[in-house]
């Protein structure tokens, strides 16, 4: 006998609501007409779910679709540490924040300065062909300099100079380049670190033309003077391009610049000892030394950084407002005084070591020289190698390291005082002090023009007032006491170095912001 059906139960009505549905169902099919409400058919719940999950996973994906699309992230690995850092998409299924500017992107705003875009991939010939004109200016500086300074004795013969009067010459340039750092801030941000290095680079050409012809003595003050403070200008601007470099760039240069200036001091010895064995002339002397100069400049201007330079059309929109003076902030002082004691360190050595040798070591005057030698051969040779160890072990250990092992080996000399172990004393100096001044002048140029220029005008300070305080040392005491002081101020440098805010290196790359020539810094931080 066939089972009765049970009874059929009556539809809801529409006006009522639908029955409960349990929890496990996401959603129910969208109503139409004849189709009673609370029922979904099996044929379109897993297009329901389907539809969920991706109305989900689009808006999850939205954001990262709306970002600008970014280019391959280059194989450097300094340069994807430099991304990782900066939070850009490297490529490895990072989500990073959305950027208010792509790189690479225009922006209608003029009042921000176009920085580089280091996430595009490197470009290992723009790199070289900046670094060889940044390089240009350092030797430009060096062999302007030396060329001079190599005719001080033809030019105290033909002003009839004393040697207070020739003290007082060399006195006038470094207070120059001292007495050069307000001038200097405001031309950074008036000119830009590029224009800044032409425009001093031209006067220092003239200067040396002026040098040759100068009729008297309160002129020859006057020139050197300016020498000094068209110094100063351009040892700011180069080493703020050399700054700008490895920010851009991702990769460590600055001490093989600084290595180019001590080829210039060499190039220029040379070139003064060829022209006073032909002739004693000083005019035909500086004429050929201004043409190798311009040549030098001819090079270095087409290589140059130029996103640094301000937009005349930022500086006119914006309202002038009166600004108030700002003080140095602690570690600004800090690398000031790391740079003051260490060019003490530089500067006393290349005056004091012959004498120290000669009167101390009791040398002849065949071997005396030895000692400035040792220094200066094996300052050249670590500066070409110091970007390496900072690519490695980082500019504050490299800053650290090294000055200790210039204090403590200069300290060890000085108590044995025979040859030998004066000599490798003489030469830890050089190897421990070849990357002090290259690491303060990149964390210096972190923190703005202001910070650069008083920075640097320590430094000229320390230069100028080393040996004069390294004499009076040993005009109180010995000659012996006076070399302990030159290790007492690089044993300075290692404790200011433990507190200097130091760019990362090594395991992380720089995050410095290049705005150098907007008015603010080439590589500006925390300023």
């Amino acid at each position: 006998m066939p089972r009765p059906h049970p009874p059929r139960t009556r539809r809801a009505p529409r006006d009522q609501p639908p029955p409960a549905r349990p929890r496990h169902r996401q959603a129910a099919a969208p109503q139409g007409p004849g189709r009673p409400a609370g029922r979904t058919p099996g044929r379109h719940r897993p297009a329901a779910r389907l539809h969920d999950r991706l109305a989900r996973r689009g808006r999850r994906q939205g954001a990262l679709l709306a970002r600008p699309r970014l280019p391959r992230p280059p194989r450097n690995p300094a340069a994807r540490r430099l991304r990782r850092r900066r939070g850009l998409h490297d490529g490895r299924g990072g989500r990073p924040p959305l950027p208010d500017k792509a790189p690479g992107m225009l922006t209608d705003t003029p009042d921000t300065p176009d920085t580089p875009d280091t996430s595009a991939p490197l470009d290992p010939a723009g790199f070289r062909r900046a670094k060889w004109a940044i390089a240009a200016l350092f030797c430009f500086l060096g062999f302007q300099y030396a060329t001079w300074i190599a005719r001080l004795p033809a030019l105290k013969t033909r002003l009839d100079l004393g040697t207070g009067e020739v003290g007082l010459l060399l006195m006038a340039c470094g207070a120059g380049a001292a007495a050069s750092f307000p001038l200097v801030a405001v031309l950074m941000r008036r000119l830009g670190a590029r224009r800044l290095a032409l425009l001093s680079a031209l006067c220092l050409v003239a200067v040396l033309a002026a040098l040759s012809a100068v009729p008297n003595y309160p002129l020859a003050l006057l020139a050197v003077c300016c020498d000094g403070v068209a110094v100063g200008c351009l040892n700011v601007a180069m080493n703020a391009q050399g700054a700008a470099l490895e920010t851009a760039y991702g990769r460590t240069a600055m001490s093989q610049l600084h290595a180019t200036f001590s080829a210039g001091l060499l190039g220029a010895a040379l070139l003064a000892s060829g022209s006073t064995a032909l002739t004693p002339s000083v005019p035909a002397h500086f004429a050929v030394a201004a043409v190798l100069l311009l040549l030098l400049l001819g090079y270095a201007r087409p290589g140059l950084l130029t996103h640094q330079d301000p937009a005349p059309a930022a500086e006119a929109d914006t309202p002038k407002r009166r600004k108030r003076p700002v003080l140095p902030s602690a570690a600004t002082l800090l690398m000031g005084c790391a740079m003051a004691f260490g060019t003490i360190t530089e500067g006393a050595m290349n005056d004091w070591s012959t004498l120290y040798m000669k009167d101390v070591v009791k040398t002849s005057a065949t071997v005396a020289p030895l000692g400035i030698a040792v220094v200066s051969v094996m300052m050249l040779l670590a500066r070409l190698r110091a970007d390496r160890w900072r690519d490695r072990w980082g500019d504050g250990r490299v800053v650290r390291v090294g000055s200790a092992v210039a204090g403590v080996g200069l300290a060890l000399a000085l108590a044995a005082g025979h040859l030998v172990p004066t000599l490798l004393g003489f030469a830890c100096v050089g190897l421990g002090a070849a990357a002090v001044t290259p690491c303060v002048y990149v964390a210096a140029a972190e923190h703005g023009p202001n910070a650069l220029a008083l920075v640097a005008a320590m430094g000229t300070t320390g230069l100028l007032g080393g040996p004069a305080l390294i004499g009076f040392v040993a005009g109180a005491g010995s000659l012996t006491l006076g070399m302990a002081t030159v290790a007492a101020s690089a044993l300075i440098v290692t404790l200011t170095a433990l507190w200097i805010p130091w760019p990362a290196r090594g395991t992380a790359a720089p995050a410095a912001q290049d705005t150098a020539g907007a008015g603010e810094a080439v590589v500006e931080g925390a300023h």
